[in-house]
């Protein structure tokens, strides 16, 4: 039986030569276009995972808190007092490197459909994204027009921007990362699953008109970018946030009739995934009918329809007999609603148009027996890793307490207070509106995580309860050891949490790596997800679920692939007993004592200062003591709960003085600090150096007594008082001395200068 496609045509759906015998064998047939089409998207990485699900395997993934976790279109979490929290996180990588602003856009409408999906109405968007250096065109380019698009959708849509994080890195020029998280609070009794079930029950097209963008979408995201993916602009959806608006109403709305069975978001792979997947996972089959889909462009073909990734629809499992209750609600919103099929007894999807069968397939293999390859980790590292651990400090120039290199640290760290990285964000936050709902605790720049009020809108529940979250990922660190460096990811997520004084509770990842079929991409994929099963157990921040990104490469003008940095975005969410009582970074009071919880043992390697002073990436990021690490966060918690603590913040990226100057800065007010290298530690190593385990927080100093006293029971000797809240300046020594209103105009201006 000759194969009614050529080489090309298979390729052209990223289906693999073997794979395409694999389908063959299963259906006992070739496939036909719109078939061949369906496990183009079903099989690829974006969609079935099947060089990441080995590895995941290993993450922790139950805790008393979680409700729902991986394999749901958003995991819940329980708050306590009735309150149920779905989140996730999600990427737009590589549509949003090829039209910036819609692919940005339709990130966030995708991540905030998983959330109401569920039955939960959508109460906070945050963000991590990754972009190349700012002197780049193109980078510029992306950049503006990314932050446009999440602030378009998300101010559009009313759901407020609150939180992310932002690198600038020579890694990302080709390749930007865009990654979004959304968080929603339960509204129906009962959470709102995928699983089709009750045969003969109508299967329901809810939301917007099907049309030819975002075609092929989840292939699209599977592979590497080369000089012709902008070729691929189609495969890019257009968002429209006032229509997911009135769909996220109209939903809600439905799903508290109780006549929805399941519902099921049409994101990647559109009609394909969302019909596959709820036959899957129920058990059961699905027959839809084509002809019955609304559609805003004419002569639509079958693998039109199933592969488009057009944006605001969803599809629902609906209580036969109830069908039209349902549609009404969808009418009342002035939303499409029609019966486009039911739920059958033989577990296939089949496709009707034009009153001919147009695909039929086994739901299982679309949606759960898809391919699965277990590759072989290299036995060691790589030689470039083993040769970045090579590096020590001492082949930098010597230093002094006067500077290095003829340049002062008053100089060192004002240059590093401009890096786009370290820099101040609030040119890309005050385009989001990060207050609409009225219940943001926590500004935007002004604490380490974002803290948002919870209020049940279907029960008389009376309580001062919110959630805190926080995204957060070190690629550098994770790219000179993966597993150390994700380690340190989920870490310093907690820390963040722990400094607003939230209780971190669970997470979703984000894995954003190269190619999973070289070596080296795969080495640092295995040993990531080693490094986040172990953290995640550690702190008992168990994985509600997430998203793999692999692929995230470009090419060099010689055709050699330059992968990204690995980058494991940890989104962590925690709970506050009590919003009253949360704490920002910035300090509060002239007098307050400065005190710095945990060691102070830090290193040059992997840091910004050895990377934008000295241009170099190598040596070893920080070394984590989980023990020590979970008593520095309780201790800075239970202090924030017991009135102790003033503020606090993370010391992380650029080390301590980089650390003085935010806080400064959060707090208009200056600070005198004393600070003295260890034995044989370098000046820089002092100021710059970075480290695990370490919070900065200012305490009233009537407090002082009972403070200190609480410190050495909780910390014994892994504290040490450095200065007080003081003056205009930012002052270390006398070594440091740099004025708050220098510091603000540098860091201020330094984004919006490269613009």
């Amino acid at each position: 039986m000759t194969a009614p496609f050529s080489s090309e045509e298979i390729a052209a759906e990223s289906i693999k030569p073997d794979e395409y015998q694999e389908i063959v064998n299963r259906l006992s047939r070739h496939p036909n276009k719109a078939e061949l089409g369906m496990f183009g998207v079903m099989w690829s990485e974006h969609c079935c995972y099947k060089n990441s699900r080995p590895l995941l395997k290993q993450f922790p993934t139950s805790s008393d808190r979680v409700l729902v976790g991986p394999g749901e279109n958003a995991g819940v979490i329980d708050l306590g007092d009735g309150l149920h929290i779905a989140f996730k996180i999600e990427s737009h990588n590589h549509p949003s490197a090829i039209e910036p602003f819609q692919g940005a856009a339709t990130g966030v409408g995708g991540i905030l459909r998983d959330i109401f999906t569920m039955g939960a109405r959508p109460i906070a968007i945050l963000n991590s994204l990754r972009f190349g250096k700012l002197d780049n065109p193109r980078t510029r380019r992306i950049f503006s027009g990314v932050v446009e698009g999440i602030s378009h959708y998300g101010n559009s849509v009313g759901v407020p921007t609150v939180g992310g994080e932002i690198y600038f890195d020579a890694a990302y020029s080709g390749n930007p990362l865009v990654n979004a998280m959304a968080i929603g609070l339960m509204e129906t009794p009962d959470i709102v699953k995928a699983g089709a079930s009750g045969i003969g029950n109508p299967v329901l097209y809810v939301g917007s008109t099907t049309g030819r963008d975002g075609m092929g979408g989840a292939s699209f995201a599977s592979a590497e970018l080369n000089e012709d993916s902008a070729d691929d602009r189609p495969a890019v959806q257009v968002g429209d946030p006032f229509l997911e608006k009135c769909l996220i109403e109209a939903c809600l709305e439905a799903f508290k009739t109780g006549a929805v069975v399941a519902a099921q978001d049409m994101g990647a792979a559109g009609l394909t995934c969302s019909t596959a997947e709820m036959a899957e996972k129920g058990g059961v089959g699905i027959e839809l009918n084509l002809d019955a889909i609304p559609h805003r462009e004419t002569g639509m073909t079958a693998y039109e329809y199933l592969l488009s990734e057009s944006q605001e629809r969803m599809l629902f499992v609906a209580e036969k007999g109830r069908e039209q209750e349902l549609i009404d609600i969808f009418h009342k919103w002035e939303l499409h609603a029609v019966v486009a099929g039911e739920v059958i007894t033989e577990p296939i999807v089949r496709i009707l148009q034009g009153g001919k069968i147009a695909a039929e397939i086994p739901a299982t293999a679309l949606a759960e027996n898809t391919p699965l390859y277990e590759r072989e980790i290299l036995p060691e590292p790589p030689d470039y890793a083993k040769t970045a651990w090579e590096w020590t400090s001492d082949s930098l120039p010597p230093c002094d307490e006067k500077g290095i290199n003829d340049q002062s640290w008053n100089e060192i760290l004002l240059q590093l207070l401009a890096t786009p990285s370290l820099a101040s964000k609030a040119w890309v936050y005050r385009q989001y509106d990060h207050q609409v709902q009225n219940n943001t605790v926590l500004l935007p720049g002004g604490a380490d995580a974002t803290v948002i009020r919870v209020r049940s809108q279907t029960q008389s529940i009376s309580t001062y309860k919110g959630v805190a979250a926080t995204t957060d990922c070190n690629g550098r660190y994770v790219y000179l050891d993966p597993d150390t460096g994700s380690k340190l990811a989920v870490a310093e997520a907690a820390r963040n949490l722990s400094c607003v004084g939230a209780e971190p509770v669970a997470i979703t990842d984000n894995l954003n790596f190269g190619s999973p079929e070289k070596p080296i991409g795969y080495w640092q994929l295995a040993k990531a997800c080693e490094g986040i099963a172990e953290a995640c157990t550690a702190f008992n921040t168990p994985v509600t679920g997430g998203n793999v990104s692999l692929y995230n490469e470009t090419f060099d003008n010689q055709g050699n692939p330059q992968p990204i940095y690995p980058t494991p975005v940890i989104g962590m969410v925690g709970v506050v007993e009590d919003v009253r009582q949360v704490r920002g970074q910035g300090w509060q009071q002239a007098g307050d004592l400065i005190y710095l919880l945990g060691h102070n043992t830090v290193t040059l390697g992997g840091s910004e200062y050895l990377a934008t002073i000295h241009n170099t990436v190598a040596g070893k990021p920080p070394h984590l003591d989980f023990e020590l690490e979970k008593q520095v966060q309780f201790t800075c918690r239970e202090g924030i709960k017991q009135g102790y603590i003033n503020s606090a913040h993370d010391c992380a990226e650029g080390g301590i003085a980089v650390a003085l100057a935010e806080c400064c800065l959060g707090g208009s007010l200056g600070v005198e600090v004393t600070v003295s290298p260890d034995d044989n530690q370098r000046w820089d190593e002092c100021l710059f150096g970075e480290g695990a385990s370490r919070i900065l927080v200012s305490v009233s100093p009537e407090m002082q007594s009972a403070w200190e006293a609480f410190l050495g029971e909780k910390l014994g000797s892994y504290w040490q008082q450095l200065g007080v809240v003081k003056g205009d300046s930012l002052k270390i020594n006398d070594i440091v001395r740099v004025n708050l209103n220098r510091m603000k105009e540098i860091t201020e201006s330094a984004i919006p200068n490269q613009l």
